[in-house]
């Protein structure tokens, strides 16, 4: 039996239905990303699964035991928020000590496990510190370290990073998932930030209008995806329909109602390669652009716009109007459901 386990869930606002029927397993240990556009459900998930909010209709087993009907304090489930949501009046020792005094645990041992939480997130040193004193991400810091003091069976993260700046995230990230590993705490965690889910989880589950659209690995999850949706959202994908492919390709038409092609799959040259099992078709670059370490390039295949992602090298620049080349492997060409 899975550790976790969501059976049609479904959540409902009046008239307006938010969650339209999720199931779900989650193992023990495992870090599982909700990964989705604004709106598609993914927090509302969560604070369902933490009693926050009720659910309209299915159940939550945790660890064999149906929770759906306990109050939040009776779940044991630890939870970060992106507002952070510690206490201004009190210190940082005081922040992490306060569920466990709630609990009345006794105080020997709340000081051992304070200290404990903040020696794994680095931030022992700030104990006495008050939270207007500290950074954003030393605050989201400490909103985990609260989180886990508790050791939870299961840490809900909802978009803990998005107020925080780039460079600290990546950090964050990388701690996060440091101290997961540590602690093999059941985690999952809700982003829409495609990249961030890839680097972090052991699985994602795509949510999209209430629905889970893919759940996979991340590698399954880039490399093969099931729908439109999911291509579209997943990886830069360009997603032509039968009509758009034929006419791009001079394929015969799939039978599929569409399909997936990873813009890095695509090659570019100034003349025929004669590859195998390869469409190889004329185009003209309409533009292109830097993204990172690539250069994106729009190139117009008999009337489609085709975006192309290509390294930055000196022998392969192209400039915007010119005829080139395009050669793209069958096996590269996914058909979506």
């Amino acid at each position: 039996m899975s550790y976790i386990e969501f059976k049609n869930v479904k959540k409902s606002f009046e008239d307006t239905e938010v969650l339209k029927g999720i199931s779900l397993s989650i193992e023990k240990g495992e870090f599982i990303s909700l990964l989705g556009p604004s709106g598609c459900g993914k927090s509302t998930l969560l604070r369902c699964l933490s009693g926050l909010e009720e659910v309209t209709e299915g159940s939550f087993i945790l660890d064999g035991r149906d929770i759906t009907k306990d109050a939040p304090q009776k779940r044991n489930i630890g939870m970060v928020f992106q507002q952070y949501s510690l206490f201004p009046n009190m210190n940082v020792e005081q922040n992490l000590a306060f569920g466990l005094e709630i609990k009345k645990v006794p105080k020997e041992q709340i000081k051992k496990e304070v200290q404990s939480a903040l020696e794994m997130v680095g931030l022992l040193d700030k104990k006495k510190a008050y939270p207007a004193n500290l950074s954003g991400g030393q605050q989201q810091r400490v909103a985990l370290a609260r989180a886990i003091v508790s050791k939870p069976k299961v840490l809900l993260l909802d978009e803990p990073l998005s107020a925080i700046d780039a460079k600290l995230r990546k950090n964050l990230q990388i701690e996060i998932r440091r101290i997961q590993k540590e602690l093999n705490i059941t985690t999952i965690f809700v982003t829409h930030d495609q990249d961030e889910a890839m680097l972090m989880s052991d699985r994602v589950c795509l949510l999209n209008e209430g629905k889970i659209e893919q759940v996979g690995s991340p590698v399954e999850i880039y490399t093969n995806p099931k729908t439109k949706f999911a291509a579209g959202f997943i990886g830069h994908y360009n997603v032509l329909d039968a009509d758009e492919f034929y006419r791009a390709f001079r394929d015969e038409k799939t039978k599929k109602s569409a399909i997936a092609i990873r813009p890095e799959t695509i090659q570019i040259s100034l003349e025929k390669q004669n590859h195998e099992n390869s469409y190889e078709v004329q185009g003209k670059i309409i533009e292109s652009r830097s993204v990172g370490s690539v250069l994106r390039y729009h190139v117009d295949l008999n009337g489609i716009n085709v975006r192309v992602d290509t390294l930055f090298r000196s022998f392969s620049l192209f400039e915007n109007g010119q005829d080139v080349w395009v050669s793209l492997e069958k096996r590269n060409c996914l058909e979506l459901i």
